[in-house]
C-alpha cells in the first residue's frame, strides 16, 4: 500500500482532553500519558503487540475517578484506527488468538467489519487492580469497538491473577488487531466483503 495508514484525533469535552495519533503500519512504538499508571501500561501493551504506533496524551478529571479518562481514550483510539483504515481495502479483516500469560489464557476474536459490537466474557475476582477499577477494562474495549467499527469478542478462559487477566485482554486484542488489519496480498486491493463495503 502506497498511502499511509495514519490518523490523528483530538477530542475535547468538559471532562477530558484527548489527543491520539496512530500509524497502523508502525513498529509498536508508543508515547503514552493518561495520568493513570496501570492504564498507560495496558495501552503500551496494545501498541507494542499490535505494531500500531500510538501517541496518546490525555488530561482528564481524575479528581473524580478514572472512568471518563479511560472511556474517552477508547473512543479516540477507535476513531483514529477507523480513520487510518479508511475503506478497509485489502485488509485480512478477520483474526483470532488464544493468548497465554503464566496461569491465564484469554481469547480475542475480531472482525474489522464496520459493524461495532462487543462480546465480553471476562470476570475479575476483585474490584480493583491497585487503584484501577477492573470494570473499566470492559468500558475501554466497548468504546474502542464502537468507535473503530469492529466486532470484538473477548473471552477469558481461565486465570487467577487479575493483572494477568487484564493484560491478556489487551495483548490478545493487540495481536488480533495486528493480524486483521494487515494487508493481504491475495486480496489485490479489494474490499474483503461480498457487500463491496466495510464502511
Amino acid at each position: 500500500m502506497s498511502e499511509s495508514r495514519s490518523a490523528a484525533i483530538v477530542r475535547k469535552t468538559n471532562e477530558t482532553s484527548v489527543s491520539v495519533s496512530v500509524n497502523i503500519d508502525g513498529t509498536g512504538t508508543s508515547k503514552i500519558s493518561t495520568g493513570v499508571g496501570f492504564f498507560d501500561h495496558m495501552l503500551d501493551q496494545l501498541s507494542r503487540h499490535s505494531l500500531i504506533d500510538m501517541e496518546i496524551d490525555v488530561k482528564g478529571d481524575l479528581h473524580i475517578d478514572d472512568h471518563h479518562t479511560v472511556e474517552d481514550t477508547g473512543i479516540a483510539i477507535g476513531q483514529a484506527i477507523a480513520k487510518a483504515l479508511g475503506d478497509r481495502r485489502g485488509i485480512v479483516r478477520y483474526a483470532s488468538i488464544d493468548l497465554a500469560m503464566d496461569e491465564t489464557m484469554t481469547k480475542a476474536a475480531i472482525d474489522v467489519s464496520g459493524r461495532p459490537f462487543l462480546v465480553w466474557n471476562v470476570v475479575f475476582s476483585a474490584p480493583k487492580i491497585g487503584t484501577f477499577d477492573t470494570e473499566l477494562v470492559r468500558e475501554f474495549f466497548q468504546a474502542l469497538a464502537q468507535n473503530a467499527g469492529i466486532t470484538l469478542h473477548i473471552l477469558n478462559h481461565y486465570g487467577a491473577n487479575n493483572h494477568h487477566i487484564a493484560e491478556t485482554c489487551f495483548k490478545a486484542v493487540a495481536r488480533a488487531l495486528r493480524s486483521a488489519t494487515e494487508i493481504d496480498p491475495r486480496q489485490a486491493g479489494r474490499i474483503p466483503s461480498t457487500k463491496g463495503t466495510l464502511a
